[in-house]
């Protein structure tokens, strides 16, 4: 007998789409061993040369003009993908979706991205018999992410469900999990270990995340920070972005024991783990990542329509404060310098309480409605 098949559908738009998926497969394989997953970033698969264009375009249009990008995403925010649109992804875009999901043969299709959701949706009018189970990835509900053909929503919170439910979604169809994580996210590492290794000082410590996109206009935050780097020990992460990283290294401020500059790294969770305070612009994803770590966030330039909602809800819930003016940074680095033992119990028991976060409920659905729907027997 073939192991069951879960098939995860993600696009490029922005890395914690596919983070989630990743972190699913990840957990799925953690949880129930005889399942097989597999990830796709679905229009990269199908159009290896034209994808990367169009995400390239993308994020400089996030990037430059932002004001443009919160216009379009609030006047289709109550709106699904009509019909045309969907036609014109699946024209344009996913003519061979259909092909690739015969061929994989899954037992379920799960969709961190509005876009494949809407096409599997759309497959699934004209024949297509694969559950469908769609997780959203921020902390607020865009109508693009509604299709009356999916089975299951995964969401965030509570008052993402009421917003699913507010738009005809059935009650039975919706469950609230909170946004899946890596496993590596589940647990804490050694503090001092985790020093030894990086050659890190024990310190106060800040994490600085965004710069993967070149997101940090300019140098002159950057330049605010680095004027404390005689107290404050600093790890920026600018992900793939080499470009930036030559550019910092270049500027000798930058050159000293306490600032690290990384590149692309699959251990953030451990950098997390090191650190005191995460400055990062609120995307869903890493957000997400650290409140399972318990780590404090300030947030900065959240881009127009979902970073806003994400910023409100995380400043909501007491784990995180926008960068209003210099001062905000001021400020958490003075408690820092001064305080640093003080606030580094309060990391703990922070971290300590975060484990009210349950990041493989969304994987525990997923199994439990295979099993529900006779594809798969559960193992004791």
């Amino acid at each position: 007998m073939r192991k069951k098949r879960v098939l995860l559908l993600s696009e490029g738009f922005g890395a914690g789409h596919t983070q989630a998926a990743h972190a699913l497969a990840r957990s799925l394989r953690l949880l129930a061993p005889d399942i097989q997953t597999r990830v796709l970033e679905l229009g990269k698969f199908l159009h290896p040369m034209l994808a990367p264009w169009v995400f390239t375009a993308y994020r400089k249009t996030v990037s430059t003009q932002p004001r443009l990008y919160g216009m379009v995403y609030r006047s289709r925010y109550k709106k699904s993908l009509n019909r045309m649109t969907q036609l014109a992804l699946h024209r344009i875009f996913y003519a061979q979706a259909a092909a690739v999901i015969r061929q994989l043969r899954p037992d379920t299709i799960v969709c961190t991205h509005p876009f494949p959701s809407a096409v599997v949706s759309r497959l699934k009018r004209i024949g297509l018999d694969v559950p469908l189970c769609t997780v959203i990835t921020d902390y607020d509900v865009h109508g693009a992410w509604v299709s009356r053909e999916v089975n299951t929503y995964l969401v965030p919170t509570e008052e993402a469900k009421q917003t699913l439910l507010s738009r005809g979604v059935p009650a039975d169809s919706i469950q609230v999990t909170g946004i899946p994580v890596h496993p590596n996210f589940w647990k804490a590492h050694n503090r001092d270990e985790l020093r030894a290794r990086f050659g890190l000082k024990a310190m106060p410590t800040v994490l600085v995340m965004g710069g993967g996109w070149g997101l940090m206009k300019g140098k002159a935050f950057l330049d605010h920070l680095v004027q404390r780097r005689e107290d404050i020990q600093l790890v920026i992460c600018l992900g793939s972005n080499e470009k930036a990283k030559a550019a910092l290294l270049a500027d000798e401020r930058f050159r000293h024991p306490h600032v690290r500059l990384l590149g692309f790294t699959h251990e953030i969770d451990k950098w997390m783990d090191v650190s005191d305070l995460l400055i990062t612009k609120p995307g869903g994803m890493t957000c997400t990542e650290a409140m399972a770590k318990g780590i404090p966030m300030l947030f900065y330039e959240p881009i127009p329509g979902q970073e806003e909602e994400n910023l409100q809800y995380f400043i909501q819930q007491g784990l995180g404060e926008p960068i209003r003016s210099p001062e905000t940074v001021n400020r958490w680095f003075d408690m820092l310098a001064e305080q640093y033992p003080v606030m580094r119990h309060r990391r703990e028991a922070r971290g300590n309480s975060a484990a009210a976060y349950r990041p493989m409920d969304c994987s525990r659905v997923i199994i439990d409605q295979l099993a529900a729907a006779g594809c798969w027997t559960k193992s004791s």
